[in-house]
């Protein structure tokens, strides 16, 4: 078995081109300094073939003392390298290898055993690096729209419709004054019509964030309202999101808190109901900061409906505590397409049962 020298690496051979700047043509093919066999690389600091290479190391770390049987200056040939080793020995050291270069066996182990260790220690990704200035500066440009914008208090959604029961009138039988009707529904649609408010309110925050942004701005008036009509329900719940109490699972909006069963009183069933619920618990524990959140809604916002691609999220220090946040993220926000298709589905199903708002109707058409 061949060693292997201290500049180069026993399995990897240096290439035949020898030590930057030489010179050579890449095309030139190489030659052992020692016995003009073809060459594979700098070995102890000499151009030589594979076989020079093992047989100094091999003579180096055995210390053994050759003796020439003839006058000590056989030729050195491919073919006639084997007949002489104290030539040959002799010859590595003319042409310029050194002893010095050469580790002992333990040194060998040592160094494979490191580089064994080396490839088996997992690879930790990088941390991000620190923001530019222009990164920055959109961040704050970003989170000053979603301050304007987000009544994370909800005090100004003041001009909603209650929730009401609603009754499918019976040509059989029709209600007396004062009494409710059989076909009375107390439960199922009685919360649709503030909830279509409370959707018609929110909407109308995502455009307003939307339009204090410059690049959306600058965009023409068609493409705005095709990225809205694409994102804006997504959005919604991405704001939303920041309002979820995790330990109750209710989302807290002012005066006003909403549970999954008020969910299913405005009609929606459970296929959409109980993944939104599981969407909102996975997005709330990634803790995501304020930066996050708002960085999140532009990306949604530019990309609706297409794979996401990198933004640059804002992360505290320690970035082993938050580690691949960017790909659970991406994880959710498939989940988060596959929800805004079911919910849209079952507005247009249900909306005939109530008068949905014009804004509302606008962005699912």
């Amino acid at each position: 078995m061949s060693g292997s020298s201290a500049s180069e690496p026993e399995s990897s051979p240096c290439s035949v081109l020898g030590p930057r700047g030489s010179g050579a043509e890449p095309t030139e093919e190489k030659i052992c300094a020692v016995c003009g066999d073809r060459a594979n690389g700098y070995h102890f600091h000499v151009l030589t073939c594979e076989g020079c290479k093992g047989f100094f190391r091999r003579s180096i770390n055995k210390g053994v003392r050759f003796t020439c049987p003839f006058s000590r200056s056989c030729p050195i040939t491919k073919a006639k390298r084997r007949q002489c080793q104290a030539c040959r020995l002799q010859k590595c050291l003319d042409v310029g290898m050194r002893r010095d270069m050469v580790l002992s066996e333990e040194a060998l182990r040592q160094r494979r055993a490191q580089r064994q260790q080396r490839r088996s220690v997992p690879v930790v990704p990088a941390a991000p690096g620190p923001l530019s200035a222009e990164q920055q500066e959109l961040i704050a440009l970003l989170i000053a729209a979603h301050q304007h914008n987000f009544d994370s208090s909800f005090s100004q959604f003041t001009h909603y419709r209650p929730a009401v029961r609603l009754c499918i009138p019976s040509p059989q039988s029709p209600p007396e004054a004062g009494r409710l009707h059989e076909d009375v529904l107390p439960d199922v649609f009685s919360m649709l019509p503030h909830f279509a408010d409370l959707s018609t309110f929110m909407i109308q925050q995502v455009i307003n964030f939307a339009k204090e942004i410059p690049a959306f701005r600058s965009l023409p008036i068609d493409d705005q309202i095709s990225l809205l009509k694409g994102a804006t329900l997504e959005i919604c719940q991405i704001q939303f999101n920041t309002v979820f109490n995790a330990e109750t699972n209710a989302w807290e909006c002012g005066q006003h808190c909403y549970t999954i069963q008020d969910g299913a009183l405005a009609g929606f069933q459970q296929i959409y109901l109980e993944p939104l619920l599981k969407f909102h618990i996975s997005l709330k524990k990634l803790g995501l900061h304020e930066a996050e959140y708002v960085l999140l809604q532009a990306m949604l916002l530019f990309s609706p409906g297409e794979p996401r691609q990198h933004h640059p999220l804002h992360r505290p220090p320690a970035p082993h505590a938050r580690g691949f946040l960017y790909a659970k993220l991406l994880l959710l926000l498939t989940e988060l397409q596959t929800l805004k298709v079911e919910n849209t589905r079952q507005i247009l199903h249900i909306q005939d049962l109530s008068s949905m708002t014009p804004l509302l109707s606008e962005i699912i058409s």
